[in-house]
């Protein structure tokens, strides 16, 4: 699956930049979607992202009827995103209320946040020990390509995939388990974190960090790469503590209510 950059989203948005914070998260089915893929892969694909994006709020509720009418599909593969999407913590279903967004809670959040330190410092430690020095370079490049692009300095890259730097270094401990954690089952709620954080001013920040954590794989100091990860996360942590927060009267307060037991 080919990823969207920062700079395919940027290029669709000519307005203000208050108008591009807004609408970076309008993609529509077809660009999030190449051909080739399922009907249930493109619901999937397409709810997750409006769902992590906030144009699906937390608590909504996601009416089969209305989406099968949306999507253009039976019910059937609608119910199997559905189910995708129940399997990485983004929907509930409830026995009379049917499937809604997960409201999940400001602890549930940090919760998530304390996890990501914890795997994602372990990731960029494995990271130096194992990638090789075509993956690191490969690396190196991606984040000179966001760095060129001529992004501002309050706002975070909001991809995925391929194209995100932290799903590279996951790819890259070379770890199964860690992989299917990072890349896989929590990878929706932390995208759903970094949405809810990617226009806190001071994001160049980041892309610092990003720069030094490269430094320290490429020199194959693996504490360093671990720590400077660990360090990178927390910091997020505090940036989300510093954003307005509207949380919802049945916000789910743990990630093992979310789905995750």
């Amino acid at each position: 699956m080919k990823s969207l950059t920062f700079v395919d989203i940027k290029r669709k948005c000519q307005a203000t930049d208050k108008t591009i914070t807004a609408r970076l998260i309008i993609l529509s089915t077809i660009e999030m979607c190449p051909s080739g893929e399922t009907h249930v892969d493109r619901i999937f694909t397409v709810l997750e992202h409006d769902i992590v994006s906030g144009q699906l709020a937390m608590g909504s509720k996601l009416g089969e009827e209305l989406l099968a009418s949306r999507f253009g599909v039976s019910r059937g593969p609608l119910r199997e995103a559905l189910r995708r999407l129940e399997g990485r913590g983004l929907v509930i279903r409830t026995a009379h209320a049917g499937v809604r967004v997960v409201a999940l809670s400001r602890k549930a959040l940090l919760e998530l946040y304390e996890i990501r330190e914890l795997l994602e410092g372990l990731a960029a430690r494995l990271a130096a020990r194992n990638m090789s020095e075509e993956e690191v370079a490969s690396l190196r490049a991606l984040l000179d390509e966001d760095l060129n692009s001529g992004l501002r300095s309050d706002a975070y890259p909001l991809v995925f995939g391929d194209a995100d730097f932290h799903y590279r270094i996951a790819e890259g401990s070379k770890s199964v388990r860690l992989k299917q954690l990072l890349c896989g089952d929590l990878y929706s709620l932390i995208r759903l974190c970094r949405f809810k954080t990617a226009h806190v001013p001071g994001q160049m920040q980041s892309f610092r960090d990003h720069m030094r954590i490269i430094e320290a794989i490429e020199d194959r100091d693996e504490a360093l790469a671990e720590f400077l990860m660990s360090r990178h996360i927390s910091a997020a942590r505090a940036r989300f503590l510093t954003t307005p927060f509207n949380e919802a009267s049945d916000a789910v307060d743990s990630l093992k209510e979310a789905g995750f037991a």
